[in-house]
């Protein structure tokens, strides 16, 4: 495929993210590709948890059907190519209930590709390999591991395109691998022309949490304010083959791009900005050049890189017990000493239910809950206060014991305790998120064509 120019949208953040931003795009936009990124590491844990306790979960994103209802009429009438991770843990099931959704739609058929990794999940823990943040053999996780899922790069994506996909469903693939494999499809960049694969890598960067590069997780009234931040659009890169991109979106909505919006985040989630490590390559943002050529657009030139390394991330999802949490609420005068009798009077009712906590935490809302103890001392009384309550546990029993207290609070408390009626789930299992290195020969794709 030649072309001089691509446009690239962003059709999602993460999971929870807006869905009339990319059915905008797809309308408006006049995009080739529109790439979804939904899944993070938590994502696919809690993914592979429920399954577990609903052998009828589906495994894939559970706003496939709202997402593609939204955007598939535009993008098969504009001719606009799909690019998601939405398969979560099922990138097969979620192909074919994509295509289910183009035919309930009434849309001509698509040739769609699901793209599967390998899953370690079973062997990992038999290699001798380290967990990155601790330093401890891999081994150590026997009997609590769940899940195993390698990030895979650019390149099965890129072959599912040059095979003539018209949607692309993944799962765990690296956030800008998502975006850098339309740019390798269309320009034919090769995996070992590093500079171009850092240029597009860093246009993925920018893509890929959505509104965050438009003016969302921007604002602060007064310091950086953002026009009608209730509009905001998701971003689209107009990238030539030189790997040089302006970043806008569609004419008329809110939100800002500019010098800032951009810079900020170029480094998110970027530890070292010499050093940021994806699979396909490895990005150099300090040589960035940005220029703002218009309002709402900016330009990014310039960056470069270094050869991928030999190895490829895991992201390890493990068993590591149970949170109990609830709250409940004073207001008015004295809410505040209210407050502390109650946490007082928790610490020895928890003590008497002999409540085995590996972490307890007693908070009031709006005084030190986010600080702790680095909070100052409010300076007036406040209005109202809510205590929110949450111990660790090793067991779904023990974390019971922290709603079953804080019931008891209603009518064996203090006066004017305001409580909720306890219909919401209050114990829930965690997930730790643990990180390996593992040789690139041990992870491989296999592309499935419907």
């Amino acid at each position: 495929m030649a072309t001089k120019t691509l446009r690239i949208g962003s059709g999602s953040g993460w999971w929870g993210d807006r869905v009339e931003p990319a059915a905008l795009s797809a309308q408006h936009g006049k995009l080739d590709f529109l790439c979804f990124e939904t899944m993070a590491e938590a994502t696919v844990c809690a993914a592979q948890v429920r399954k577990r306790r609903d052998p009828a979960f589906e495994g894939y994103d559970t706003y496939l059907d709202e997402r593609m209802r939204a955007v598939l009429p535009h993008c098969i009438a504009n001719g606009t190519r799909i690019v998601s991770n939405q398969g979560w843990i099922n990138p097969l099931g979620a192909a074919r209930r994509i295509a289910q959704l183009c035919a309930e739609l009434g849309l001509p058929r698509v040739k769609i590709a699901a793209i599967t990794t390998t899953d370690l999940t079973g062997t990992i823990c038999d290699q001798p390999l380290e967990i990155l943040e601790t330093g401890a053999p891999i081994a150590t996780l026997r009997g609590s591991l769940i899940s195993a899922e390698p990030y895979e790069g650019a390149e099965p994506i890129v072959r599912a395109l040059q095979c003539g996909a018209q949607i692309v469903v993944t799962g765990r693939v690296a956030d800008p691998s998502l975006f850098l494999a339309p740019m390798m499809h269309a320009f034919g960049w090769q995996p070992d022309e590093t500079e171009l694969l850092a240029r597009g890598s860093a246009i993925g960067h920018l893509l890929e949490c959505g509104a965050q590069v438009t003016g969302g997780y921007f604002g602060d009234p007064g310091y950086k304010d953002v026009p009608e931040p209730w509009n905001l659009a998701f971003p689209i890169a107009e990238v030539d083959v030189s790997g040089t991109a302006v970043i806008s979106k569609v004419a008329g909505t809110g939100g800002r791009i500019d010098l800032q919006t951009v810079k900020e985040q170029m480094f998110y989630e970027v530890h070292d900005p010499r050093r940021y490590i994806t699979p396909d390559v490895v990005v150099d943002f300090t040589t960035a050049q940005l220029e703002q050529v218009a309002p709402d657009q900016v330009r990014m030139s310039g960056i470069s890189g270094s050869p991928r390394t030999p190895t490829l991330k895991v992201s390890l999802g493990c068993t590591e017990g149970f949170i109990g949490e609830d709250m409940f609420f004073y207001a008015g005068p004295g809410c505040l000493e209210k407050a502390r009798l109650a946490k007082t009077i928790l610490a020895h009712r928890f003590a008497l239910a002999g409540l085995d906590a590996q972490a307890l935490r007693i908070d009031f809302l709006g005084v030190n809950a986010i600080h702790g103890e680095a909070s100052p001392a409010p300076a007036c009384e406040p209005n109202e206060i809510a205590v929110r309550v949450a111990a660790r546990t090793l067991t779904r029993a023990q974390a019971a014991k922290v709603g079953r207290e804080i019931d008891s609070m209603a009518v064996c408390g203090l006066a004017s305790t305001g409580k909720r009626v306890p219909h919401q789930e209050r114990t829930r299992e965690i997930i730790g998120v643990w990180s390996a290195l593992v040789p690139r020969a041990q992870v491989s794709s296999e592309i499935h064509f419907l």
